[in-house]
């Protein structure tokens, strides 16, 4: 699978904090997220392995309770059910590879 960069296709998971696939695998997926200044993700756990990468912005990503000042080009794996949540500090962009897929993410899934 190959996506070209698109500016459509995003969508508001929680106020101020957008998501979009990117492409994904049988065995991987690819998010962007666009965050807000302000965002709150809340504390919460998947099953699914999260890699992130922070491309701009600033978070504070807490995993298993231990805080992260998160700068761009910082990167974290969150375990599987791991429980985890962000504090966006800045207008921020994210990208994030989960496994496996999260088929909720999946265009037309359901959240």
């Amino acid at each position: 699978m190959f996506e070209k960069k698109c500016g459509e296709g995003y969508r508001e998971v929680l106020p101020g904090i957008m998501q979009k696939t990117l492409v994904h695998g049988e065995k991987t997926l690819m998010v962007e997220f666009l965050l807000t200044k302000g965002a709150l993700l809340p504390m919460h756990s998947h099953p699914h392995e999260q890699t992130g990468y922070l491309v701009s912005g600033q978070i504070r990503l807490t995993i298993a309770g231990v805080p992260h000042e998160v700068q761009p080009g910082d990167s974290w794996c969150i375990a599987g059910a791991a429980e985890h949540r962000a504090e966006i500090i800045e207008d921020s962009v994210a990208i994030e590879v989960f496994s496996p897929v999260r088929k909720e993410y999946l265009p037309g899934g359901v959240s």
